[in-house]
């Protein structure tokens, strides 16, 4: 029992004896299948048991197929879009609540977020109903004055109403990380600005965005991730993801029908793979971006 106690508060065997749990289901759960699903997307499977190799044909294929590409666009266009307004609204809000000048901010941090909260399902079945041709937003719109929108059955309606959605489930979350880092802030700093002069802009600029960096590459990485990922807001607000011509069709969504509905795993890991190399891509630039491998003196 001692030479237990011992290794335990051992520096050097500690930290191993505590990360050894992690490492392993990191190794299994999560390495693993990335390694598997690459050997993979070099394949054809024709049945659970008769894999062929057959190089980069799935890669050939999938980099010829139309409909790749669109879910492609369409997955990109949806995420910047969910970027413009879930980067800047959210910090804007965050700023606002924590100035003091809002009187009960705590129950308006509650409120907003609450949608965060909700299950996906229940979400995307609300939505159904509020963006329906007889919603109640299209009953707003009439009543005043203007003609219904056709939300859920035009393709070029099918992003917005996908980023509507977006917003408001996650407005609130990123509002709440953006404020965690706000309040590590020293108000000293704020305190000396205005002795020295400067307006609210210029605090905003030169203290706020510069401290609350690291918060905003945080909430800008998963908002990529997510945005490239979206799969269940599709299927719950369309019949099984069928949206009109195809204009909310996402990587997520094609996948899923590649591999689960036409059996084609092997072109389906392609994609998978090819949606992981944007998504490492599009993050180690914003990593750059932000400096974040810049060493310190």
């Amino acid at each position: 029992m001692s030479q237990i106690r011992g290794l335990l508060y051992n520096r050097k065997i500690a930290p191993i004896v505590f990360l050894t749990p992690f490492m392993v289901i990191f190794l299994v759960f999560k390495v693993w299948p990335v390694i598997l699903a690459v050997n993979m997307s070099f394949q054809r499977f024709e049945g659970v048991q008769n894999q062929t190799y057959i190089g980069l044909a799935n890669y050939n294929y999938i980099f010829s197929f139309d409909r790749f590409f669109t879910a492609l666009t369409n997955t990109t266009v949806y995420t910047m879009g969910t970027l413009l307004i879930l980067i800047p609204l959210p910090l804007t809000l965050a700023v606002l609540l924590n100035s003091g000048r809002v009187i009960k901010a705590t129950a308006f941090r509650i409120a907003l977020f609450l949608p965060a909260l909700a299950s996906l399902v229940v979400t995307g079945t609300i939505f159904r109903l509020l963006l329906a041709r007889e919603g109640f937003l299209n009953t707003v719109i009439t009543n005043s004055g203007l003609e219904p929108v056709r939300w859920l059955e035009t393709a070029e309606l099918a992003l917005p109403s996908l980023i509507l959605l977006a917003t408001w489930r996650w407005t609130g979350i990123n509002m709440m990380y953006f404020n965690a880092g706000l309040v590590n802030i020293p108000k000293e700093l704020y305190e000396a600005a205005s002795i020295d002069g400067a307006n609210e802009v210029q605090m905003f600029s030169r203290i706020t965005l510069p401290l609350i960096s690291p918060t905003i590459l945080f909430v800008l990485i998963i908002s990529i991730i997510g945005g490239y990922q979206v799969f269940i807001e599709p299927l719950i607000l369309y019949p099984a993801g069928n949206s009109p011509g195809d204009g909310a069709l996402s990587m997520a969504m094609l996948i899923y029908r590649t591999g689960f509905t036409s059996f084609e795993f092997g072109r389906a890991a392609a994609m998978g793979v090819v949606l992981a190399v944007i998504i490492f891509t599009v993050s180690f630039i914003q990593f750059r971006f932000f400096g974040a491998f810049r060493r310190e003196d």
